[in-house]
C-alpha cells in the first residue's frame, strides 16, 4: 500500500496572519520588507474604496509618523546642543532612515490602485493590536469616519506599525539598506520586547553601546547573547563603523554590517578587560624614546576562536619587524570616550613654547594603559592608517584623551561626553578630514 503524501499548503490569510513568511523566519532587507507588507495596504484599498486623493492622506500619515518633532511622531526623541553623541547619532539615523522609508512607502498606495495585489483568500481581515500611533486628522476621518471602519483601520494600523518597527530596527546600522533583518510570521513584531528596552534606555538615560549592539543582534538573529561591542551572525558581522572610517569623523556608537558568507554561527565580540580602571598603567614620561623608525605602521585585525558564544579580537601593528597588539574592544572604547572638541583660537602667549610629545611606537608597545599626570602630552599619529590610530586610542587610558586634526589649531578642553576631570590630557593628532 502506497503511503499518501501531501504538500504543505500556504497558510491561510486572516486573523493575525497577513503573510506567508515561514515559521522559522526569513531574512529580508528594508526594501524587500516594505514590498512584503504591501498586502496590508491592498486590504485597506479594497475595504475602503480608496481613491487617489485618499492615497495622499495615507502617504502624509507615514511621513508624519516617521518624522521627529511632529504631533504624530512615533519616536519622541529631542536632539539639541546638550545631547550626547549617541543621541545625536541615533537621532540623525532616525531622521535619515525615516525620510527614506517614507519616500519608498509613499510609492505603494497609488501603484496598488492600478496594479492590484491578488489576495489568495479574498478580502483580507486581520486583527492588529494597537500600539498607540497617533493619526493625522485626515487619516482619522478616512479610516474611522466616512467609509472607514475596523477592518480598514486595523489593516492600516498593522502596516503603519510594521514600518515603524522597520525604522527602529535599522537605527544601529550605518549601511541600513543592506542589513538582513529576521522576519517571522508576525513580521517584525518579534522585535518589540528588545525595541521597547532599547528605546526606553535611549529616551530616559544615557544609552550604552552594549545596548545598541544587543538590539542590533536581536533584529538580525532573533536571539540575545552576552554584552559586547559587536557580533557575528550567519552570513556576516556587525562591528563599529570606525573600522571602515577615519576615527576623527567616524560615528562613536553605530555599527556597520559586513557580509561574510563564511560565518555560520552567532557570537558576541567582548572586550578583553571588562574594567579598564583596574588595568595596569604606564606613565607616558616612562616610555622609551623613539627608536629611530619612521614612516607609517601597518595594522590588521585578528579574531580569536569562539568560546562559549563569545570571542575577542586584536589590532596588530607592525613597524620594523616589531609587532604590538592592542585589544580591539579597548580600542573601540577609547574611540567612544575620546573628546573631539572644536579647535580653539591660538594663544599667542604660548606660541613659542615647545609642546611635550611622546612617541607613537613606544606608546603602542607599552605595558597596560598609558597616561600622564603632569601636563598635556601630544602623540603625533598623522600619516598613519585609521586602524593604527584606533590601536593607539586603545593603548591610552581613556580619560581626558583628545582626538584632533593636525593643523587645525590647538583643541579646546571641553569634554562633550564627560566632566573633563582625571589625568592630564593626552592629545592624539591625526590627519584632518578632507574637505567635502
Amino acid at each position: 500500500m502506497t503511503a499518501l503524501t501531501t504538500t504543505p499548503s500556504a497558510p491561510a490569510l486572516g486573523g493575525s496572519r497577513w503573510n506567508t513568511f515561514p515559521a522559522a523566519g526569513t531574512a529580508l532587507t528594508a526594501r524587500d520588507f516594505l514590498t512584503a507588507i504591501e498586502p496590508l495596504l491592498q486590504g485597506v484599498i479594497d475595504d475602503n474604496d480608496v481613491t487617489a486623493a485618499d492615497a495622499e492622506v495615507l502617504v502624509e500619515q507615514i511621513h508624519a509618523t516617521l518624522a521627529l518633532g511632529t504631533r504624530e511622531t512615533s519616536l519622541p526623541l529631542a536632539i539639541g546642543p546638550g545631547s550626547t553623541p549617541a543621541v545625536r547619532e541615533l537621532g540623525g539615523q532616525a531622521e535619515e532612515i525615516g525620510r527614506e522609508l517614507a519616500t519608498w512607502a509613499a510609492e505603494a498606495p497609488a501603484r496598488l490602485l492600478g496594479d492590484r495585489i491578488p489576495l489568495p483568500a479574498g478580502p483580507l481581515v486581520v486583527r492588529s493590536h494597537c500600539y498607540g500611533h497617533l493619526l493625522t486628522h485626515p487619516a482619522t476621518d478616512l479610516l474611522l469616519g466616512r467609509r472607514g471602519g475596523p477592518v480598514a483601520m486595523q489593516l492600516y494600523n498593522e502596516w503603519l506599525h510594521q514600518v515603524v518597527l522597520l525604522r527602529d530596527a535599522l537605527l544601529p546600522f550605518t549601511n541600513w539598506q543592506d542589513v538582513p533583518l529576521l522576519v517571522t510570521p508576525t513580521g517584525l513584531r518579534h522585535t518589540e520586547p528588545a525595541r521597547d528596552a532599547f528605546l526606553t534606555e535611549l529616551l530616559v538615560r544615557r544609552v550604552r553601546h552594549t545596548s545598541i549592539t544587543a538590539f542590533a543582534r536581536q533584529v538580525v538573529t532573533g536571539t540575545s547573547g552576552p554584552e559586547g561591542y559587536g557580533f557575528d551572525a550567519s552570513g556576516g558581522t556587525a562591528l563599529p563603523a570606525v573600522l571602515d572610517q577615519p576615527p576623527l569623523i567616524a560615528p562613536r556608537h553605530l555599527l556597520t554590517w559586513r557580509p561574510d558568507p563564511g560565518i555560520d554561527q552567532a557570537a558576541t565580540y567582548t572586550a578583553e578587560t571588562g574594567d579598564y580602571y583596574a588595568a595596569p598603567r604606564t606613565l607616558v614620561e616612562q616610555l622609551p624614546p623613539a627608536a629611530g623608525a619612521s614612516g607609517p605602521l601597518t595594522a590588521r585585525t585578528v579574531s580569536t576562536p569562539v568560546i562559549g558564544g563569545t570571542r575577542t579580537a586584536l589590532i596588530e601593528t607592525t613597524s620594523a619587524g616589531v609587532t604590538a597588539r592592542v585589544d580591539l574592544g579597548q580600542a573601540l572604547r577609547g574611540h567612544r570616550y575620546a573628546q573631539r572638541p572644536e579647535p580653539a583660537p591660538v594663544d599667542a602667549s604660548a606660541a613659542g613654547q615647545a609642546p611635550r610629545t611622546a612617541d607613537v611606537r613606544s606608546a603602542l608597545g607599552a605595558a597596560g594603559l598609558v597616561w600622564t599626570e603632569s601636563g598635556t602630552v601630544t602623540l603625533d599619529a598623522t600619516g598613519q592608517d585609521g586602524l593604527v590610530v584606533l590601536a593607539l586610542l586603545g593603548r591610552l587610558y581613556p580619560e581626558n584623551v583628545i582626538l584632533a586634526g593636525a593643523g587645525l589649531g590647538e583643541p579646546g578642553s571641553e569634554d562633550e561626553d564627560g566632566d573633563g576631570r582625571g589625568p592630564s590630557p593626552l592629545v592624539v593628532l591625526v590627519d584632518p578630514p578632507e574637505a567635502g
